[in-house]
């Protein structure tokens, strides 16, 4: 018999290196664990031990921390389980930060190895992302009937009714239909839907409770564009839904990740990808002082990282833009926001200075292209501006941005014709000007802009829709103020976009 030492082409350096790596795998530093714990919020806590309760399912862990440190005693918990526990909760700079890691190299190994965690979590984990408190609190009403009226707190999540629903075995992987019927009673006919697609994907397995990959990274496997036109968009209704249904038996489950990774025909993509955290930066230049607080505020509760300045002369906003058009962060996030006010002439803003001409707007705009900003580029950028004009005479909205790209009516023809694979510089901006005179200022000093107020207010309190729908809706807020009052208190507001896709700046 040979001996181990005579055996051919065995290179036993790499055979202990192997060795080496399976057992680091298999375990997880207590630094690590510490790190990651410390770094996520509450609701990513709340999430990462609902979608691991099946994992560690004998024992109750007091918080993520333990949860990590059980896992990785029983060797359950190696680096990719750790990636894929990140993933699940959007937390891309942490996959970066602390495991060197990306989201493309996290959806390559999920394709070729088994799932830490089962795609029934997954579900239940999107369809809590999707609901709001108010639906939230509807599905609890509802299941009252089932449940009794003191199981679940009117301020609890969707993932803690589900933990009450599964111990009364009311709910589990292949017990669903309650879930589905309440979902259809708060008209949520989309998730309704996805339960079901959930559903039949896995009795096309061996067991409900493991699927085929596609049904948590589905961009990976597209098999029928309409279904993602006709659901991927919040509410819709069942008679819609009904016509040209296509073969549920080949269409996966997950609708909400879409990463930059992917390969997605551009007509799939009809809702702009808006999960990163944050959501990217959010710019506000605020040279009167009057809208800063409230604009904070409400760009800050939308999960945008808010960076603001005050009272700027025309130097320092140009040198503000240049460096916050070259962030590299904006590779991480999904979107930008840039809100200005300011003094400024019919072409131009002014700042704090007195001198004209200003800081040409369209200037601003540049900065942000394509080309300039390739980190952006395929990404909204949002821009909104209240200028207080200095110059009088009649505002015509020829004067106010100068546009290279198409006209804001001759968008919609574009975006019918085929979409080169090339994004164009121009494209995904939405621009809204804003102008007013300057008199309103030295009326009333401290008052905000009713055009930033309106906006804020319509983001605070339906921010679930598309903002089109809601700036279109500011726009009749500010003509009925306009109905109201004298010409020099009267708000002109502008609207030009080349947007590609649908945009919801929050799903919560």
């Amino acid at each position: 018999m040979m001996s181990a030492a005579s055996w051919p082409f065995v290179d036993w350096s790499g055979v202990l290196l192997l060795h080496f790596l399976g057992k680091t795998l298999r375990r997880m530093s207590a630094e690590v664990i510490y790190q990651v714990e410390e770094a996520l919020d509450e609701d990513e806590k709340e999430t990462i031990l609902f979608l691991c309760r099946d994992i560690a399912a004998d024992v109750v862990p007091l918080n993520v921390r333990d949860l990590l440190d059980i896992l990785s005693e029983r060797g359950k918990l190696s680096a990719m389980g750790l990636a894929e526990l990140l993933y699940r909760v959007r937390r891309f700079d942490l996959l970066k930060r602390i495991l060197k890691m990306d989201k493309r190299a996290v959806e390559t190994h999920l394709l070729r190895h088994p799932q830490l965690v089962s795609d029934y979590r997954v579900l239940m984990t999107e369809i809590g992302e999707d609901l709001d408190k108010s639906d939230v609190s509807s599905l609890i009403f509802l299941m009252r009937d089932h449940m009794g009226r003191s199981k679940v707190a009117k301020d609890k999540s969707f993932l803690d009714l589900v933990i009450e629903l599964e111990k009364l075995n009311l709910i589990a992987p292949d017990r669903l239909d309650l879930l589905e019927k309440c979902l259809k009673n708060i008209h949520r006919i989309d998730l309704k839907t996805k339960v079901q697609k959930y559903k039949q994907s896995a009795q096309g397995g061996e067991t409900s409770y493991i699927s085929a990959l596609q049904a948590s990274l589905p961009n990976l496997s597209l098999k029928d564009p309409s279904y993602n036109l006709r659901l991927q968009n919040g509410r819709s209704n069942e008679q819609r839904l009904n016509v040209g249904q296509p073969d549920t038996q080949r269409e996966s489950v997950k609708t909400s990740i879409q990463e930059s990774g992917t390969s997605l025909p551009q007509h799939i993509q009809e809702r702009y990808r808006m999960q990163s955290k944050p959501l990217g930066i959010c710019l506000i230049i605020d040279c009167i002082g009057n809208d800063t607080e409230f604009l904070r505020d409400t760009f800050t509760s939308l999960g945008y990282e808010v960076q603001y300045f005050l009272y700027l002369r025309v130097d320092s906003i140009i040198q503000i833009l240049r460096q916050v058009a070259c962030m590299p962060q904006h590779q991480d996030y999904d979107s930008f926001v840039c809100v200005l006010v300011s003094r400024g002439g019919s072409h131009s803003v002014f700042g704090v200075d007195q001198t004209q001409p200003g800081f040409p707007l369209d200037q601003i705009r540049r900065m942000f292209m394509g080309d300039a900003c390739p980190s952006l580029l395929g990404k909204p950028k949002l821009f909104f501006i209240q200028n207080y004009v200095v110059s009088e005479g009649q505002l015509d909205s020829s004067s106010f941005l100068e546009v290279d790209g198409p006209a804001v009516n001759n968008v919609e023809s574009k975006a019918r014709q085929p979409v080169p694979c090339t994004i164009h510089r121009e494209a995904d901006f939405l621009w809204s000007l804003c102008t007013a005179d300057v008199s309103l200022l030295e009326r009333s000093s401290s008052s905000p802009s009713l055009y930033l107020k309106c906006l804020s207010q319509k983001l605070w309190q339906e921010r679930r829709r598309p903002l089109l729908e809601l700036h279109i809706e500011l726009n009749s807020s500010v003509y009925d103020w306009n109905s109201k009052v004298s010409a020099k208190e009267r708000y002109y507001v502008w609207l030009q976009h080349t947007l590609r896709k649908k945009l919801i700046l929050s799903c919560k």
